[in-house]
């Protein structure tokens, strides 16, 4: 006869049971076998049709559509993580269908009006019923234990963005970007399904999975949230081809470059500098890579060819205020993102794509890594790999990194047609070398351009070193691309910085 302990034991080991089977009921292969069927089936395009009343809206009106916090998903229980939910409307006219997984299987997160404040629009919530959402925003108390924060959105395409804590809304990520740069034109995979795993109250990592679907490209996803100092997003994919890819960009990277210190403003403005990112970071096996951002007056590509890398970032290494003065848009709290890919990724080349902007409201540079192997047609590919969203803690390298870049005329006294660029280096071995060592700068140009002058002088306030040089180009027309490294002996105890000057059209 079994005793009462006994039986409690058994009982709550079959709840446990059925708690680990209904949360296998549901999970990344269910999204996988989805997306095989629908690369097995000819592309249909959703036709997508929304009232007159939200595709007329304008970004001030549009913006004054909110989803009430009171009606936001687990608000009340005991659950860390909420969610809300985006209206479509305006260009967000692209509906995504909305699924929670629970304990007792999927269900369908309906659409409705009455949980939106229309704020001052003239919009009657009664014939929107059944409309379906744009997206989502997930909350979390990253900053404070009693207050809700956004932590991560997915809302147009397969865009989505995630915040650290004390950081503010920058740069992007997408699920995938095809023929990026282009002369085919750019095509957008887009997120089509999600389904969002109930956490259990003492859950501090949620799972979310994504249905991805575009003309030549099916996939699955599954993101894990982690919230923290610097928020990851681990990411699993698998993708189905239903036809040959010209050049796929894996982990894209999407920000905003207007001007800085390297490039100075063309016009009056009282922001120092004003970007999302300053840089691209690059770690292989066997250099660090810095290529500090341009805006270009024509379209700019450029990449660095790896094995297998570590690591690739668009960087926000500035974090001091003064450098923007920007009171509405706090560029120095703008996330870095660092990717880190799992496994090996074979051969291939990490892609800075920078377009010509006039103001901050587009975002102009794209990076992603190219594999090597060009996907075919009936094409399986599996990937893993962790963005970290960064700003108190950002990924460097253990050598010496570049602090600033500065531009400026070349000559003093006497106009000519040089340029000089100041590089300050600082940190890693610099801060253990004696006060009677120094390093030894390694300069190079190609050859449309040649070394007028070099120096290479401590910075008694960093601690650190800097590199002056002095440049003429050949040819406008063309780029002139810079390298500076710092060496001890045969060794490199910097990161390279790796400059690109673009060129000026006729």
């Amino acid at each position: 006869m079994m005793t009462r302990k006994a039986l409690l034991a058994t009982l709550l080991l079959a709840a446990g049971t059925l708690t680990s089977h209904a949360a296998l009921a549901f999970d990344f292969n269910d999204v996988a076998r989805r997306a095989k069927t629908l690369a097995d089936k000819p592309f249909v395009r959703p036709d997508t049709q929304l009232p007159k009343v939200l595709t007329d809206l304008n970004y001030d009106q549009y913006k004054q559509i909110r989803y009430k916090p009171d009606k936001a998903l687990w608000r009340g229980n005991k659950s860390p993580f909420e969610v809300q939910f985006y209206h479509p409307g305006l260009y967000f006219n692209q509906i995504v269908k909305m699924n929670l997984v629970t304990v007792d299987g999927v269900r369908k997160i309906p659409f409705q009006p009455e949980n939106f404040d229309y704020g001052s629009n003239k919009i009657d919530p009664g014939k929107l019923q059944d409309l379906g959402f744009a997206g989502f925003r997930v909350h979390y108390p990253l900053n404070d234990k009693n207050v809700e924060d956004e932590l991560i959105a997915f809302q147009g395409a397969s865009y989505f963005r995630a915040l650290g804590k004390d950081q503010v809304y920058g740069e992007s990520a997408r699920g995938l970007a095809i023929d990026t740069g282009e002369l085919s034109g750019e095509e957008f995979p887009v997120f089509r399904e999600f389904w969002i795993e109930w956490p259990r109250p003492e859950d501090h990592e949620l799972t979310i999975y994504a249905l991805l679907d575009s003309r030549r490209v099916t996939g699955a996803y599954r993101f894990k949230v982690r919230p923290g100092d610097s928020t990851a997003t681990e990411i699993k994919a698998r993708l189905y081809f239903r036809d040959s890819i010209g050049k796929l960009g894996i982990a894209p990277l999407t920000s905003m470059f207007l001007y800085a210190s390297n490039q100075p403003s063309a016009n009056e403005d009282y922001r120092p500098e004003v970007h999302d990112s300053e840089g691209l970071s690059i770690e292989s096996d066997s250099e660090w890579v810095w290529r500090p951002l341009v805006n270009p007056k024509r379209l700019l590509m450029t990449s660095f060819g790896e094995l297998n890398p570590r690591g690739f970032g668009l960087m926000q290494r500035d974090r001091l205020f003064a450098h923007y003065e920007d009171l509405d848009t706090r560029y120095d709290r703008k996330p870095s993102v660092w990717v880190v890919p799992k496994g090996d990724w074979g051969r291939g080349r990490i892609e800075l794509v920078q377009i010509p902007t006039k103001d901050a409201t587009n975002d102009n540079v794209v990076a992603y890594w190219v594999p090597e192997q060009t996907p075919k047609a009936g094409g399986q590919m599996d990937l893993e790999y962790t963005l970290f969203w960064q700003a108190n803690q950002e990924t460097r390298p253990p050598l010496a990194w570049v602090a600033q870049t500065r531009r400026g005329r070349g000559w003093t006294d006497t106009p000519d047609d040089t340029l000089r660029y100041v590089i300050d280096f600082q940190g890693g071995p610099l801060d253990f070398m004696k006060p009677d060592e120094r390093p030894v700068a390694g300069l190079w140009v190609n050859d449309n351009g040649e070394i007028v002058d070099r120096q290479l002088v401590k910075n008694d306030v960093t601690g650190g070193w800097r590199v002056i040089m002095r440049v003429r180009r050949s040819d406008d027309s063309k780029p002139l691309e810079m390298r500076a490294v710092l060496r001890k002996g045969d060794d490199n105890i910097s990161e390279t910085w790796a400059y690109i000057l673009p060129p000026e059209p006729h």
